[in-house]
Formats: C-alpha cells, structure tokens, sequence
C-alpha cells in the first residue's frame, strides 16, 4: 500500500493547504503542561491512531516534554548508544535512529489520517520538514534540509569555517494509513543530553537549539510558531484541552 503514493494535488481544491484534507475538518491541538513518561505516550498514540483508522477519533497533534530519555528508532545500530546507561532507553517503532528527548525539547506527536489528505509518505515526510522551517522561520531563523539526512538543519559560518547542525529530528511510523510519532524541536535542552548517543546516527554534524543559536525562545512562542505553521501547511485546529497528569494521556488514548 505504501508504494503507492498519490498526486498531492488531485481532487483537492486550490485553496487547500498544501497537506490539508479536502473535507476542512479541522484536527485536535493537544499541550501536556507536564512531563509526560515515555511509555504512557506510546500507548496512547497508538490507541488514537487505532481509533482514527476505525473513524472513532479524530486527527490530533500532540504536544509535550518528556524526561531525559533516549529512544531506538528501527534503523538504530548499537554502536550508536555511547552511554547506555545514562538516561532510560527505549525501543520505537518509529523510522530513523537514535535520538534524544528531554525537558526544553518540543515534542509533537502527529496523528493525521492520510487516507483523508494524500497517500504520499516521502511527501508527508517533507511536509513536516516544512512545518519546522516555517516555524523556525517565525524568529528569523532559517532551517534547512539536506538530501539523506531526514530532520532540519541550521548552517552556521563564521571566518573560514562552516558547519550544519541539526535542530529538529523527525520519525514518524504509519499504521493503515494513520501517521503517530512525530518531530522533536530544540528549544533550550540541555544539548550536553545528546553526547550519549550518535544523533539519528550521524556524526560528522552536531546539534544546535533556538537558545544556543542566540534565540531566546520560549516554550509557549514555539508552540504558537508551530501551530501557525501548522495551520498554513495542514490546515485548521481546534484546541483540545487535556487534564493535568495522567489523565492527558488517557484522554488522547480514549478520544473522549
């Protein structure tokens, strides 16, 4: 089914965002305030995403910190866990390698239904590459993207030199068409985090965030720059409140 893909522009309007559904329906837009555990927010994506695929639930995009954790994506290699017990590590389903999530780090799990906007995981893939440069966009700041590294990067120069670090991961797995996982955005992490792993299993660019590139970004001006972003790519949202705690993730699971 996957090798399939479709014409993103056929049967859809020409005013619809360029990853929008042609229906309209607008998709959830969920904040956890609090840390959420890793495991917790598995389970719940894959609960939602089940119920989206069975038209019982709607798309939803989920935003949240998690504590220090590394996780595998299927593409990890072993080598690549420098320090493997530093933080806790846990295996994903997701695409890609490792990566680092932790406290000042925007995650955003996407739980879209591309039977409803294009059956097109590479263009899918891009799409979200282009919600973080839009975003990224919002504090004057350029991201770009590089053939064979999946993610968003910054270029930075000065007398002589160059180099590219990257800013945002992405990894996403698809379920009978449903996306869940997602993008991670570095806001103000504490970047010293990623040295126990070989980020997404690259090693000759670092890492960079909106602070250490002189940024004083907040976590709410992130969100907001992300959700406008959204909004142009994919289309409308409509806020999802969630309980504090672990009644977040319950909600996101159930749909209620």
């Amino acid at each position: 089914m996957l090798d399939q893909p479709l014409n993103p522009g056929a049967l859809r309007p020409p005013s619809t965002p360029l990853f929008g559904r042609a229906d309209g329906l607008p998709a959830g837009w969920a904040v956890s305030r609090a840390p959420v555990a890793y495991p917790d927010a598995v389970a719940a994506m894959e609960a939602r995403a089940e119920a989206i695929a069975k038209g019982e639930a709607g798309e939803l995009v989920w935003l949240l910190e998690h504590p220090p954790l590394y996780t595998a994506g299927v593409s990890a290699k072993a080598a690549d866990l420098i320090e493997p017990d530093r933080f806790p590590v846990f295996e994903s389903g997701r695409g890609g390698q490792y990566t680092y999530h932790g406290p000042g780090q925007r995650v955003a799990y996407v739980m879209l239904d591309l039977g409803k906007r294009t059956k097109d995981v590479r263009a899918f893939v891009a799409a979200l590459e282009a919600w973080v440069i839009e975003a990224l966009a919002t504090f004057n700041l350029q991201g770009q993207v590089r053939d064979g590294r999946v993610g968003v990067w910054v270029e930075r120069k000065g007398p002589g030199w160059s180099r590219e670090d990257k800013i945002a991961a992405i990894g996403v797995k698809l379920r009978r068409w449903v996306s869940f996982h997602g993008i991670s955005l570095n806001v103000e992490p504490d970047l010293g985090h990623f040295s126990g792993i070989v980020p997404c299993g690259v090693t000759d660019h670092g890492v960079t965030s909106l602070v250490d590139q002189g940024l004083p970004v907040t976590m709410d001006e992130a969100d907001a720059a992300l959700k406008a972003a959204f909004e142009r790519l994919f289309g409308a949202v409509v806020d999802y409140p969630l309980p504090e705690g672990e009644g977040g993730a319950r909600r996101i699971a159930t749909g209620g």
